[in-house]
């Protein structure tokens, strides 16, 4: 035996015991997996343990071992067969992971679901699923990071998402499934020109539809393209509001954002964006104005009622600020910037207990979000 890794990592010569429980596990004769004596196999060891106890020796620590293998060095010369190895003996592990790492990112263990995303990168190097669930999870990370208030942060994330779905659509042959995916990132992000390219290439690729799924997915991405182009989204100058603003230089975002109402004044997305723009500079007053014309205008979204709730109550005005929260919550009721808004709701009506309640729901959901965490240290 032999350690070759200092990460819990060691190799052993092939059990005889290996040879025979093997034997059989391949149904087709041209997938037949062969044992090959002289490569030795990689073992994780248990959790703080530094030898390996022969007598406990189990397939899971032997696949575990091949995997952090194929994950660390996919340029192994061993690392093809171990790939084969574990997919001879785990015949149905990308299903099993790729369900592993959805249930992870929606309990929040984000860490963990690009965990196990790595280990099947390993084992299925530029496979599609493979590579446009990265791209999912760190668009949600990154979601979760927004809500929490944490911007900077979430920037961050949502700049590691667009870089995994850049991988994602430069995918030969492509995948479908990727541009309808990578388009609703871009609708997030108000990118409406790459949104358009995205939902046209898709609708390209797909044009029979299969299912009824993919009838209804098709439906909705021309829906799409067509509010795109009725209300002139793609319109350069209303990206270069929303990058003016979301990089905090609000003031050249104004001005750009009423270039563009002029032209189009029946936007909703526009009033939207000059609410924004009126809120970082603390014209309450006047954001609200905005907000409320957004609504009217078919924009009366959780994002938008939240912003109009913080103007009302900069404003004032608690009891229309919680309307608009309660609202927002019930469209979200796992967004972690909604609730903690509602606590600080709560402190300015004097009810510290229903603070309290709201802030614990927020570490709940988001352990690190600020403004919990200082509420709790006051």
């Amino acid at each position: 035996m032999q350690t070759r890794s200092p990460s819990r990592i060691v190799f052993l010569s092939v059990p005889e015991s290996l040879r025979t429980q093997i034997e059989g596990i391949s149904k087709e004769p041209d997938q037949e997996f062969v044992i090959d004596p002289a490569i030795p196999i990689p073992v994780a060891l248990a959790p703080g343990a530094t030898n390996l106890d022969m007598e406990n020796l189990s397939w899971e620590m032997i696949l575990s071992g091949m995997i952090r293998v194929v994950m660390d060095n996919p340029d192994d010369e061993d690392a093809p067969y171990y790939r084969r190895f574990v997919l001879t003996v785990k015949p149905d592990i990308l299903t099993e992971f790729v369900q592993a790492a959805i249930m992870k990112t929606k309990n929040r263990d984000y860490d963990m679901a690009l965990e196990i995303i790595s280990a099947l990168e390993g084992l299925f190097p530029r496979t599609p699923e493979v590579l446009f669930n990265r791209a999912f999870i760190l668009e949600e990370r990154a979601n979760a990071l927004e809500q929490a208030g944490l911007e900077a942060e979430a920037d961050t994330e949502y700049d590691a998402a667009y870089n995994a779905y850049q991988y994602v659509l430069a995918l030969e042959p492509p995948f479908p499934d990727g541009f309808f995916n990578a388009g609703f990132f871009f609708m997030k992000r108000r990118n409406f020109n790459h949104a358009r390219e995205c939902f046209h290439t898709y609708l390209n690729l797909s044009e029979e539809a299969e299912t009824a799924e993919d009838a209804a997915k098709r439906e909705q991405a021309q829906r799409i393209l067509e509010e795109i182009a009725s209300h002139n989204l793609d319109d350069p100058t209303f990206r270069e509001a929303y990058d003016y603003v979301r990089r905090g230089e609000a003031e050249h975002g104004l001005a750009k954002i009423r270039d563009f109402l002029e032209q189009h004044p029946e936007v909703w997305n526009g009033w939207f964006i000059l609410g924004w723009a009126l809120r970082k500079i603390g014209r309450w007053e006047d954001g609200a104005a905005a907000f409320r014309k957004a609504i009217e205008l078919g924009g009366g979204n959780s994002d938008t009622r939240n912003e109009l709730a913080i103007c009302l109550m900069e404003c004032g005005d608690l009891s229309g600020a919680r309307k608009e929260l309660e609202a927002s919550l019930r469209e979200e009721p796992e967004n972690v910037k909604i609730i903690a808004n509602l606590g600080v709701l709560a402190l300015k009506n004097g009810d510290d207990h229903e603070a309290a309640g709201f802030f614990r729901t927020v570490l709940e959901l988001e352990p690190q979000d600020p403004v919990a965490q200082a509420y709790f240290k006051r």
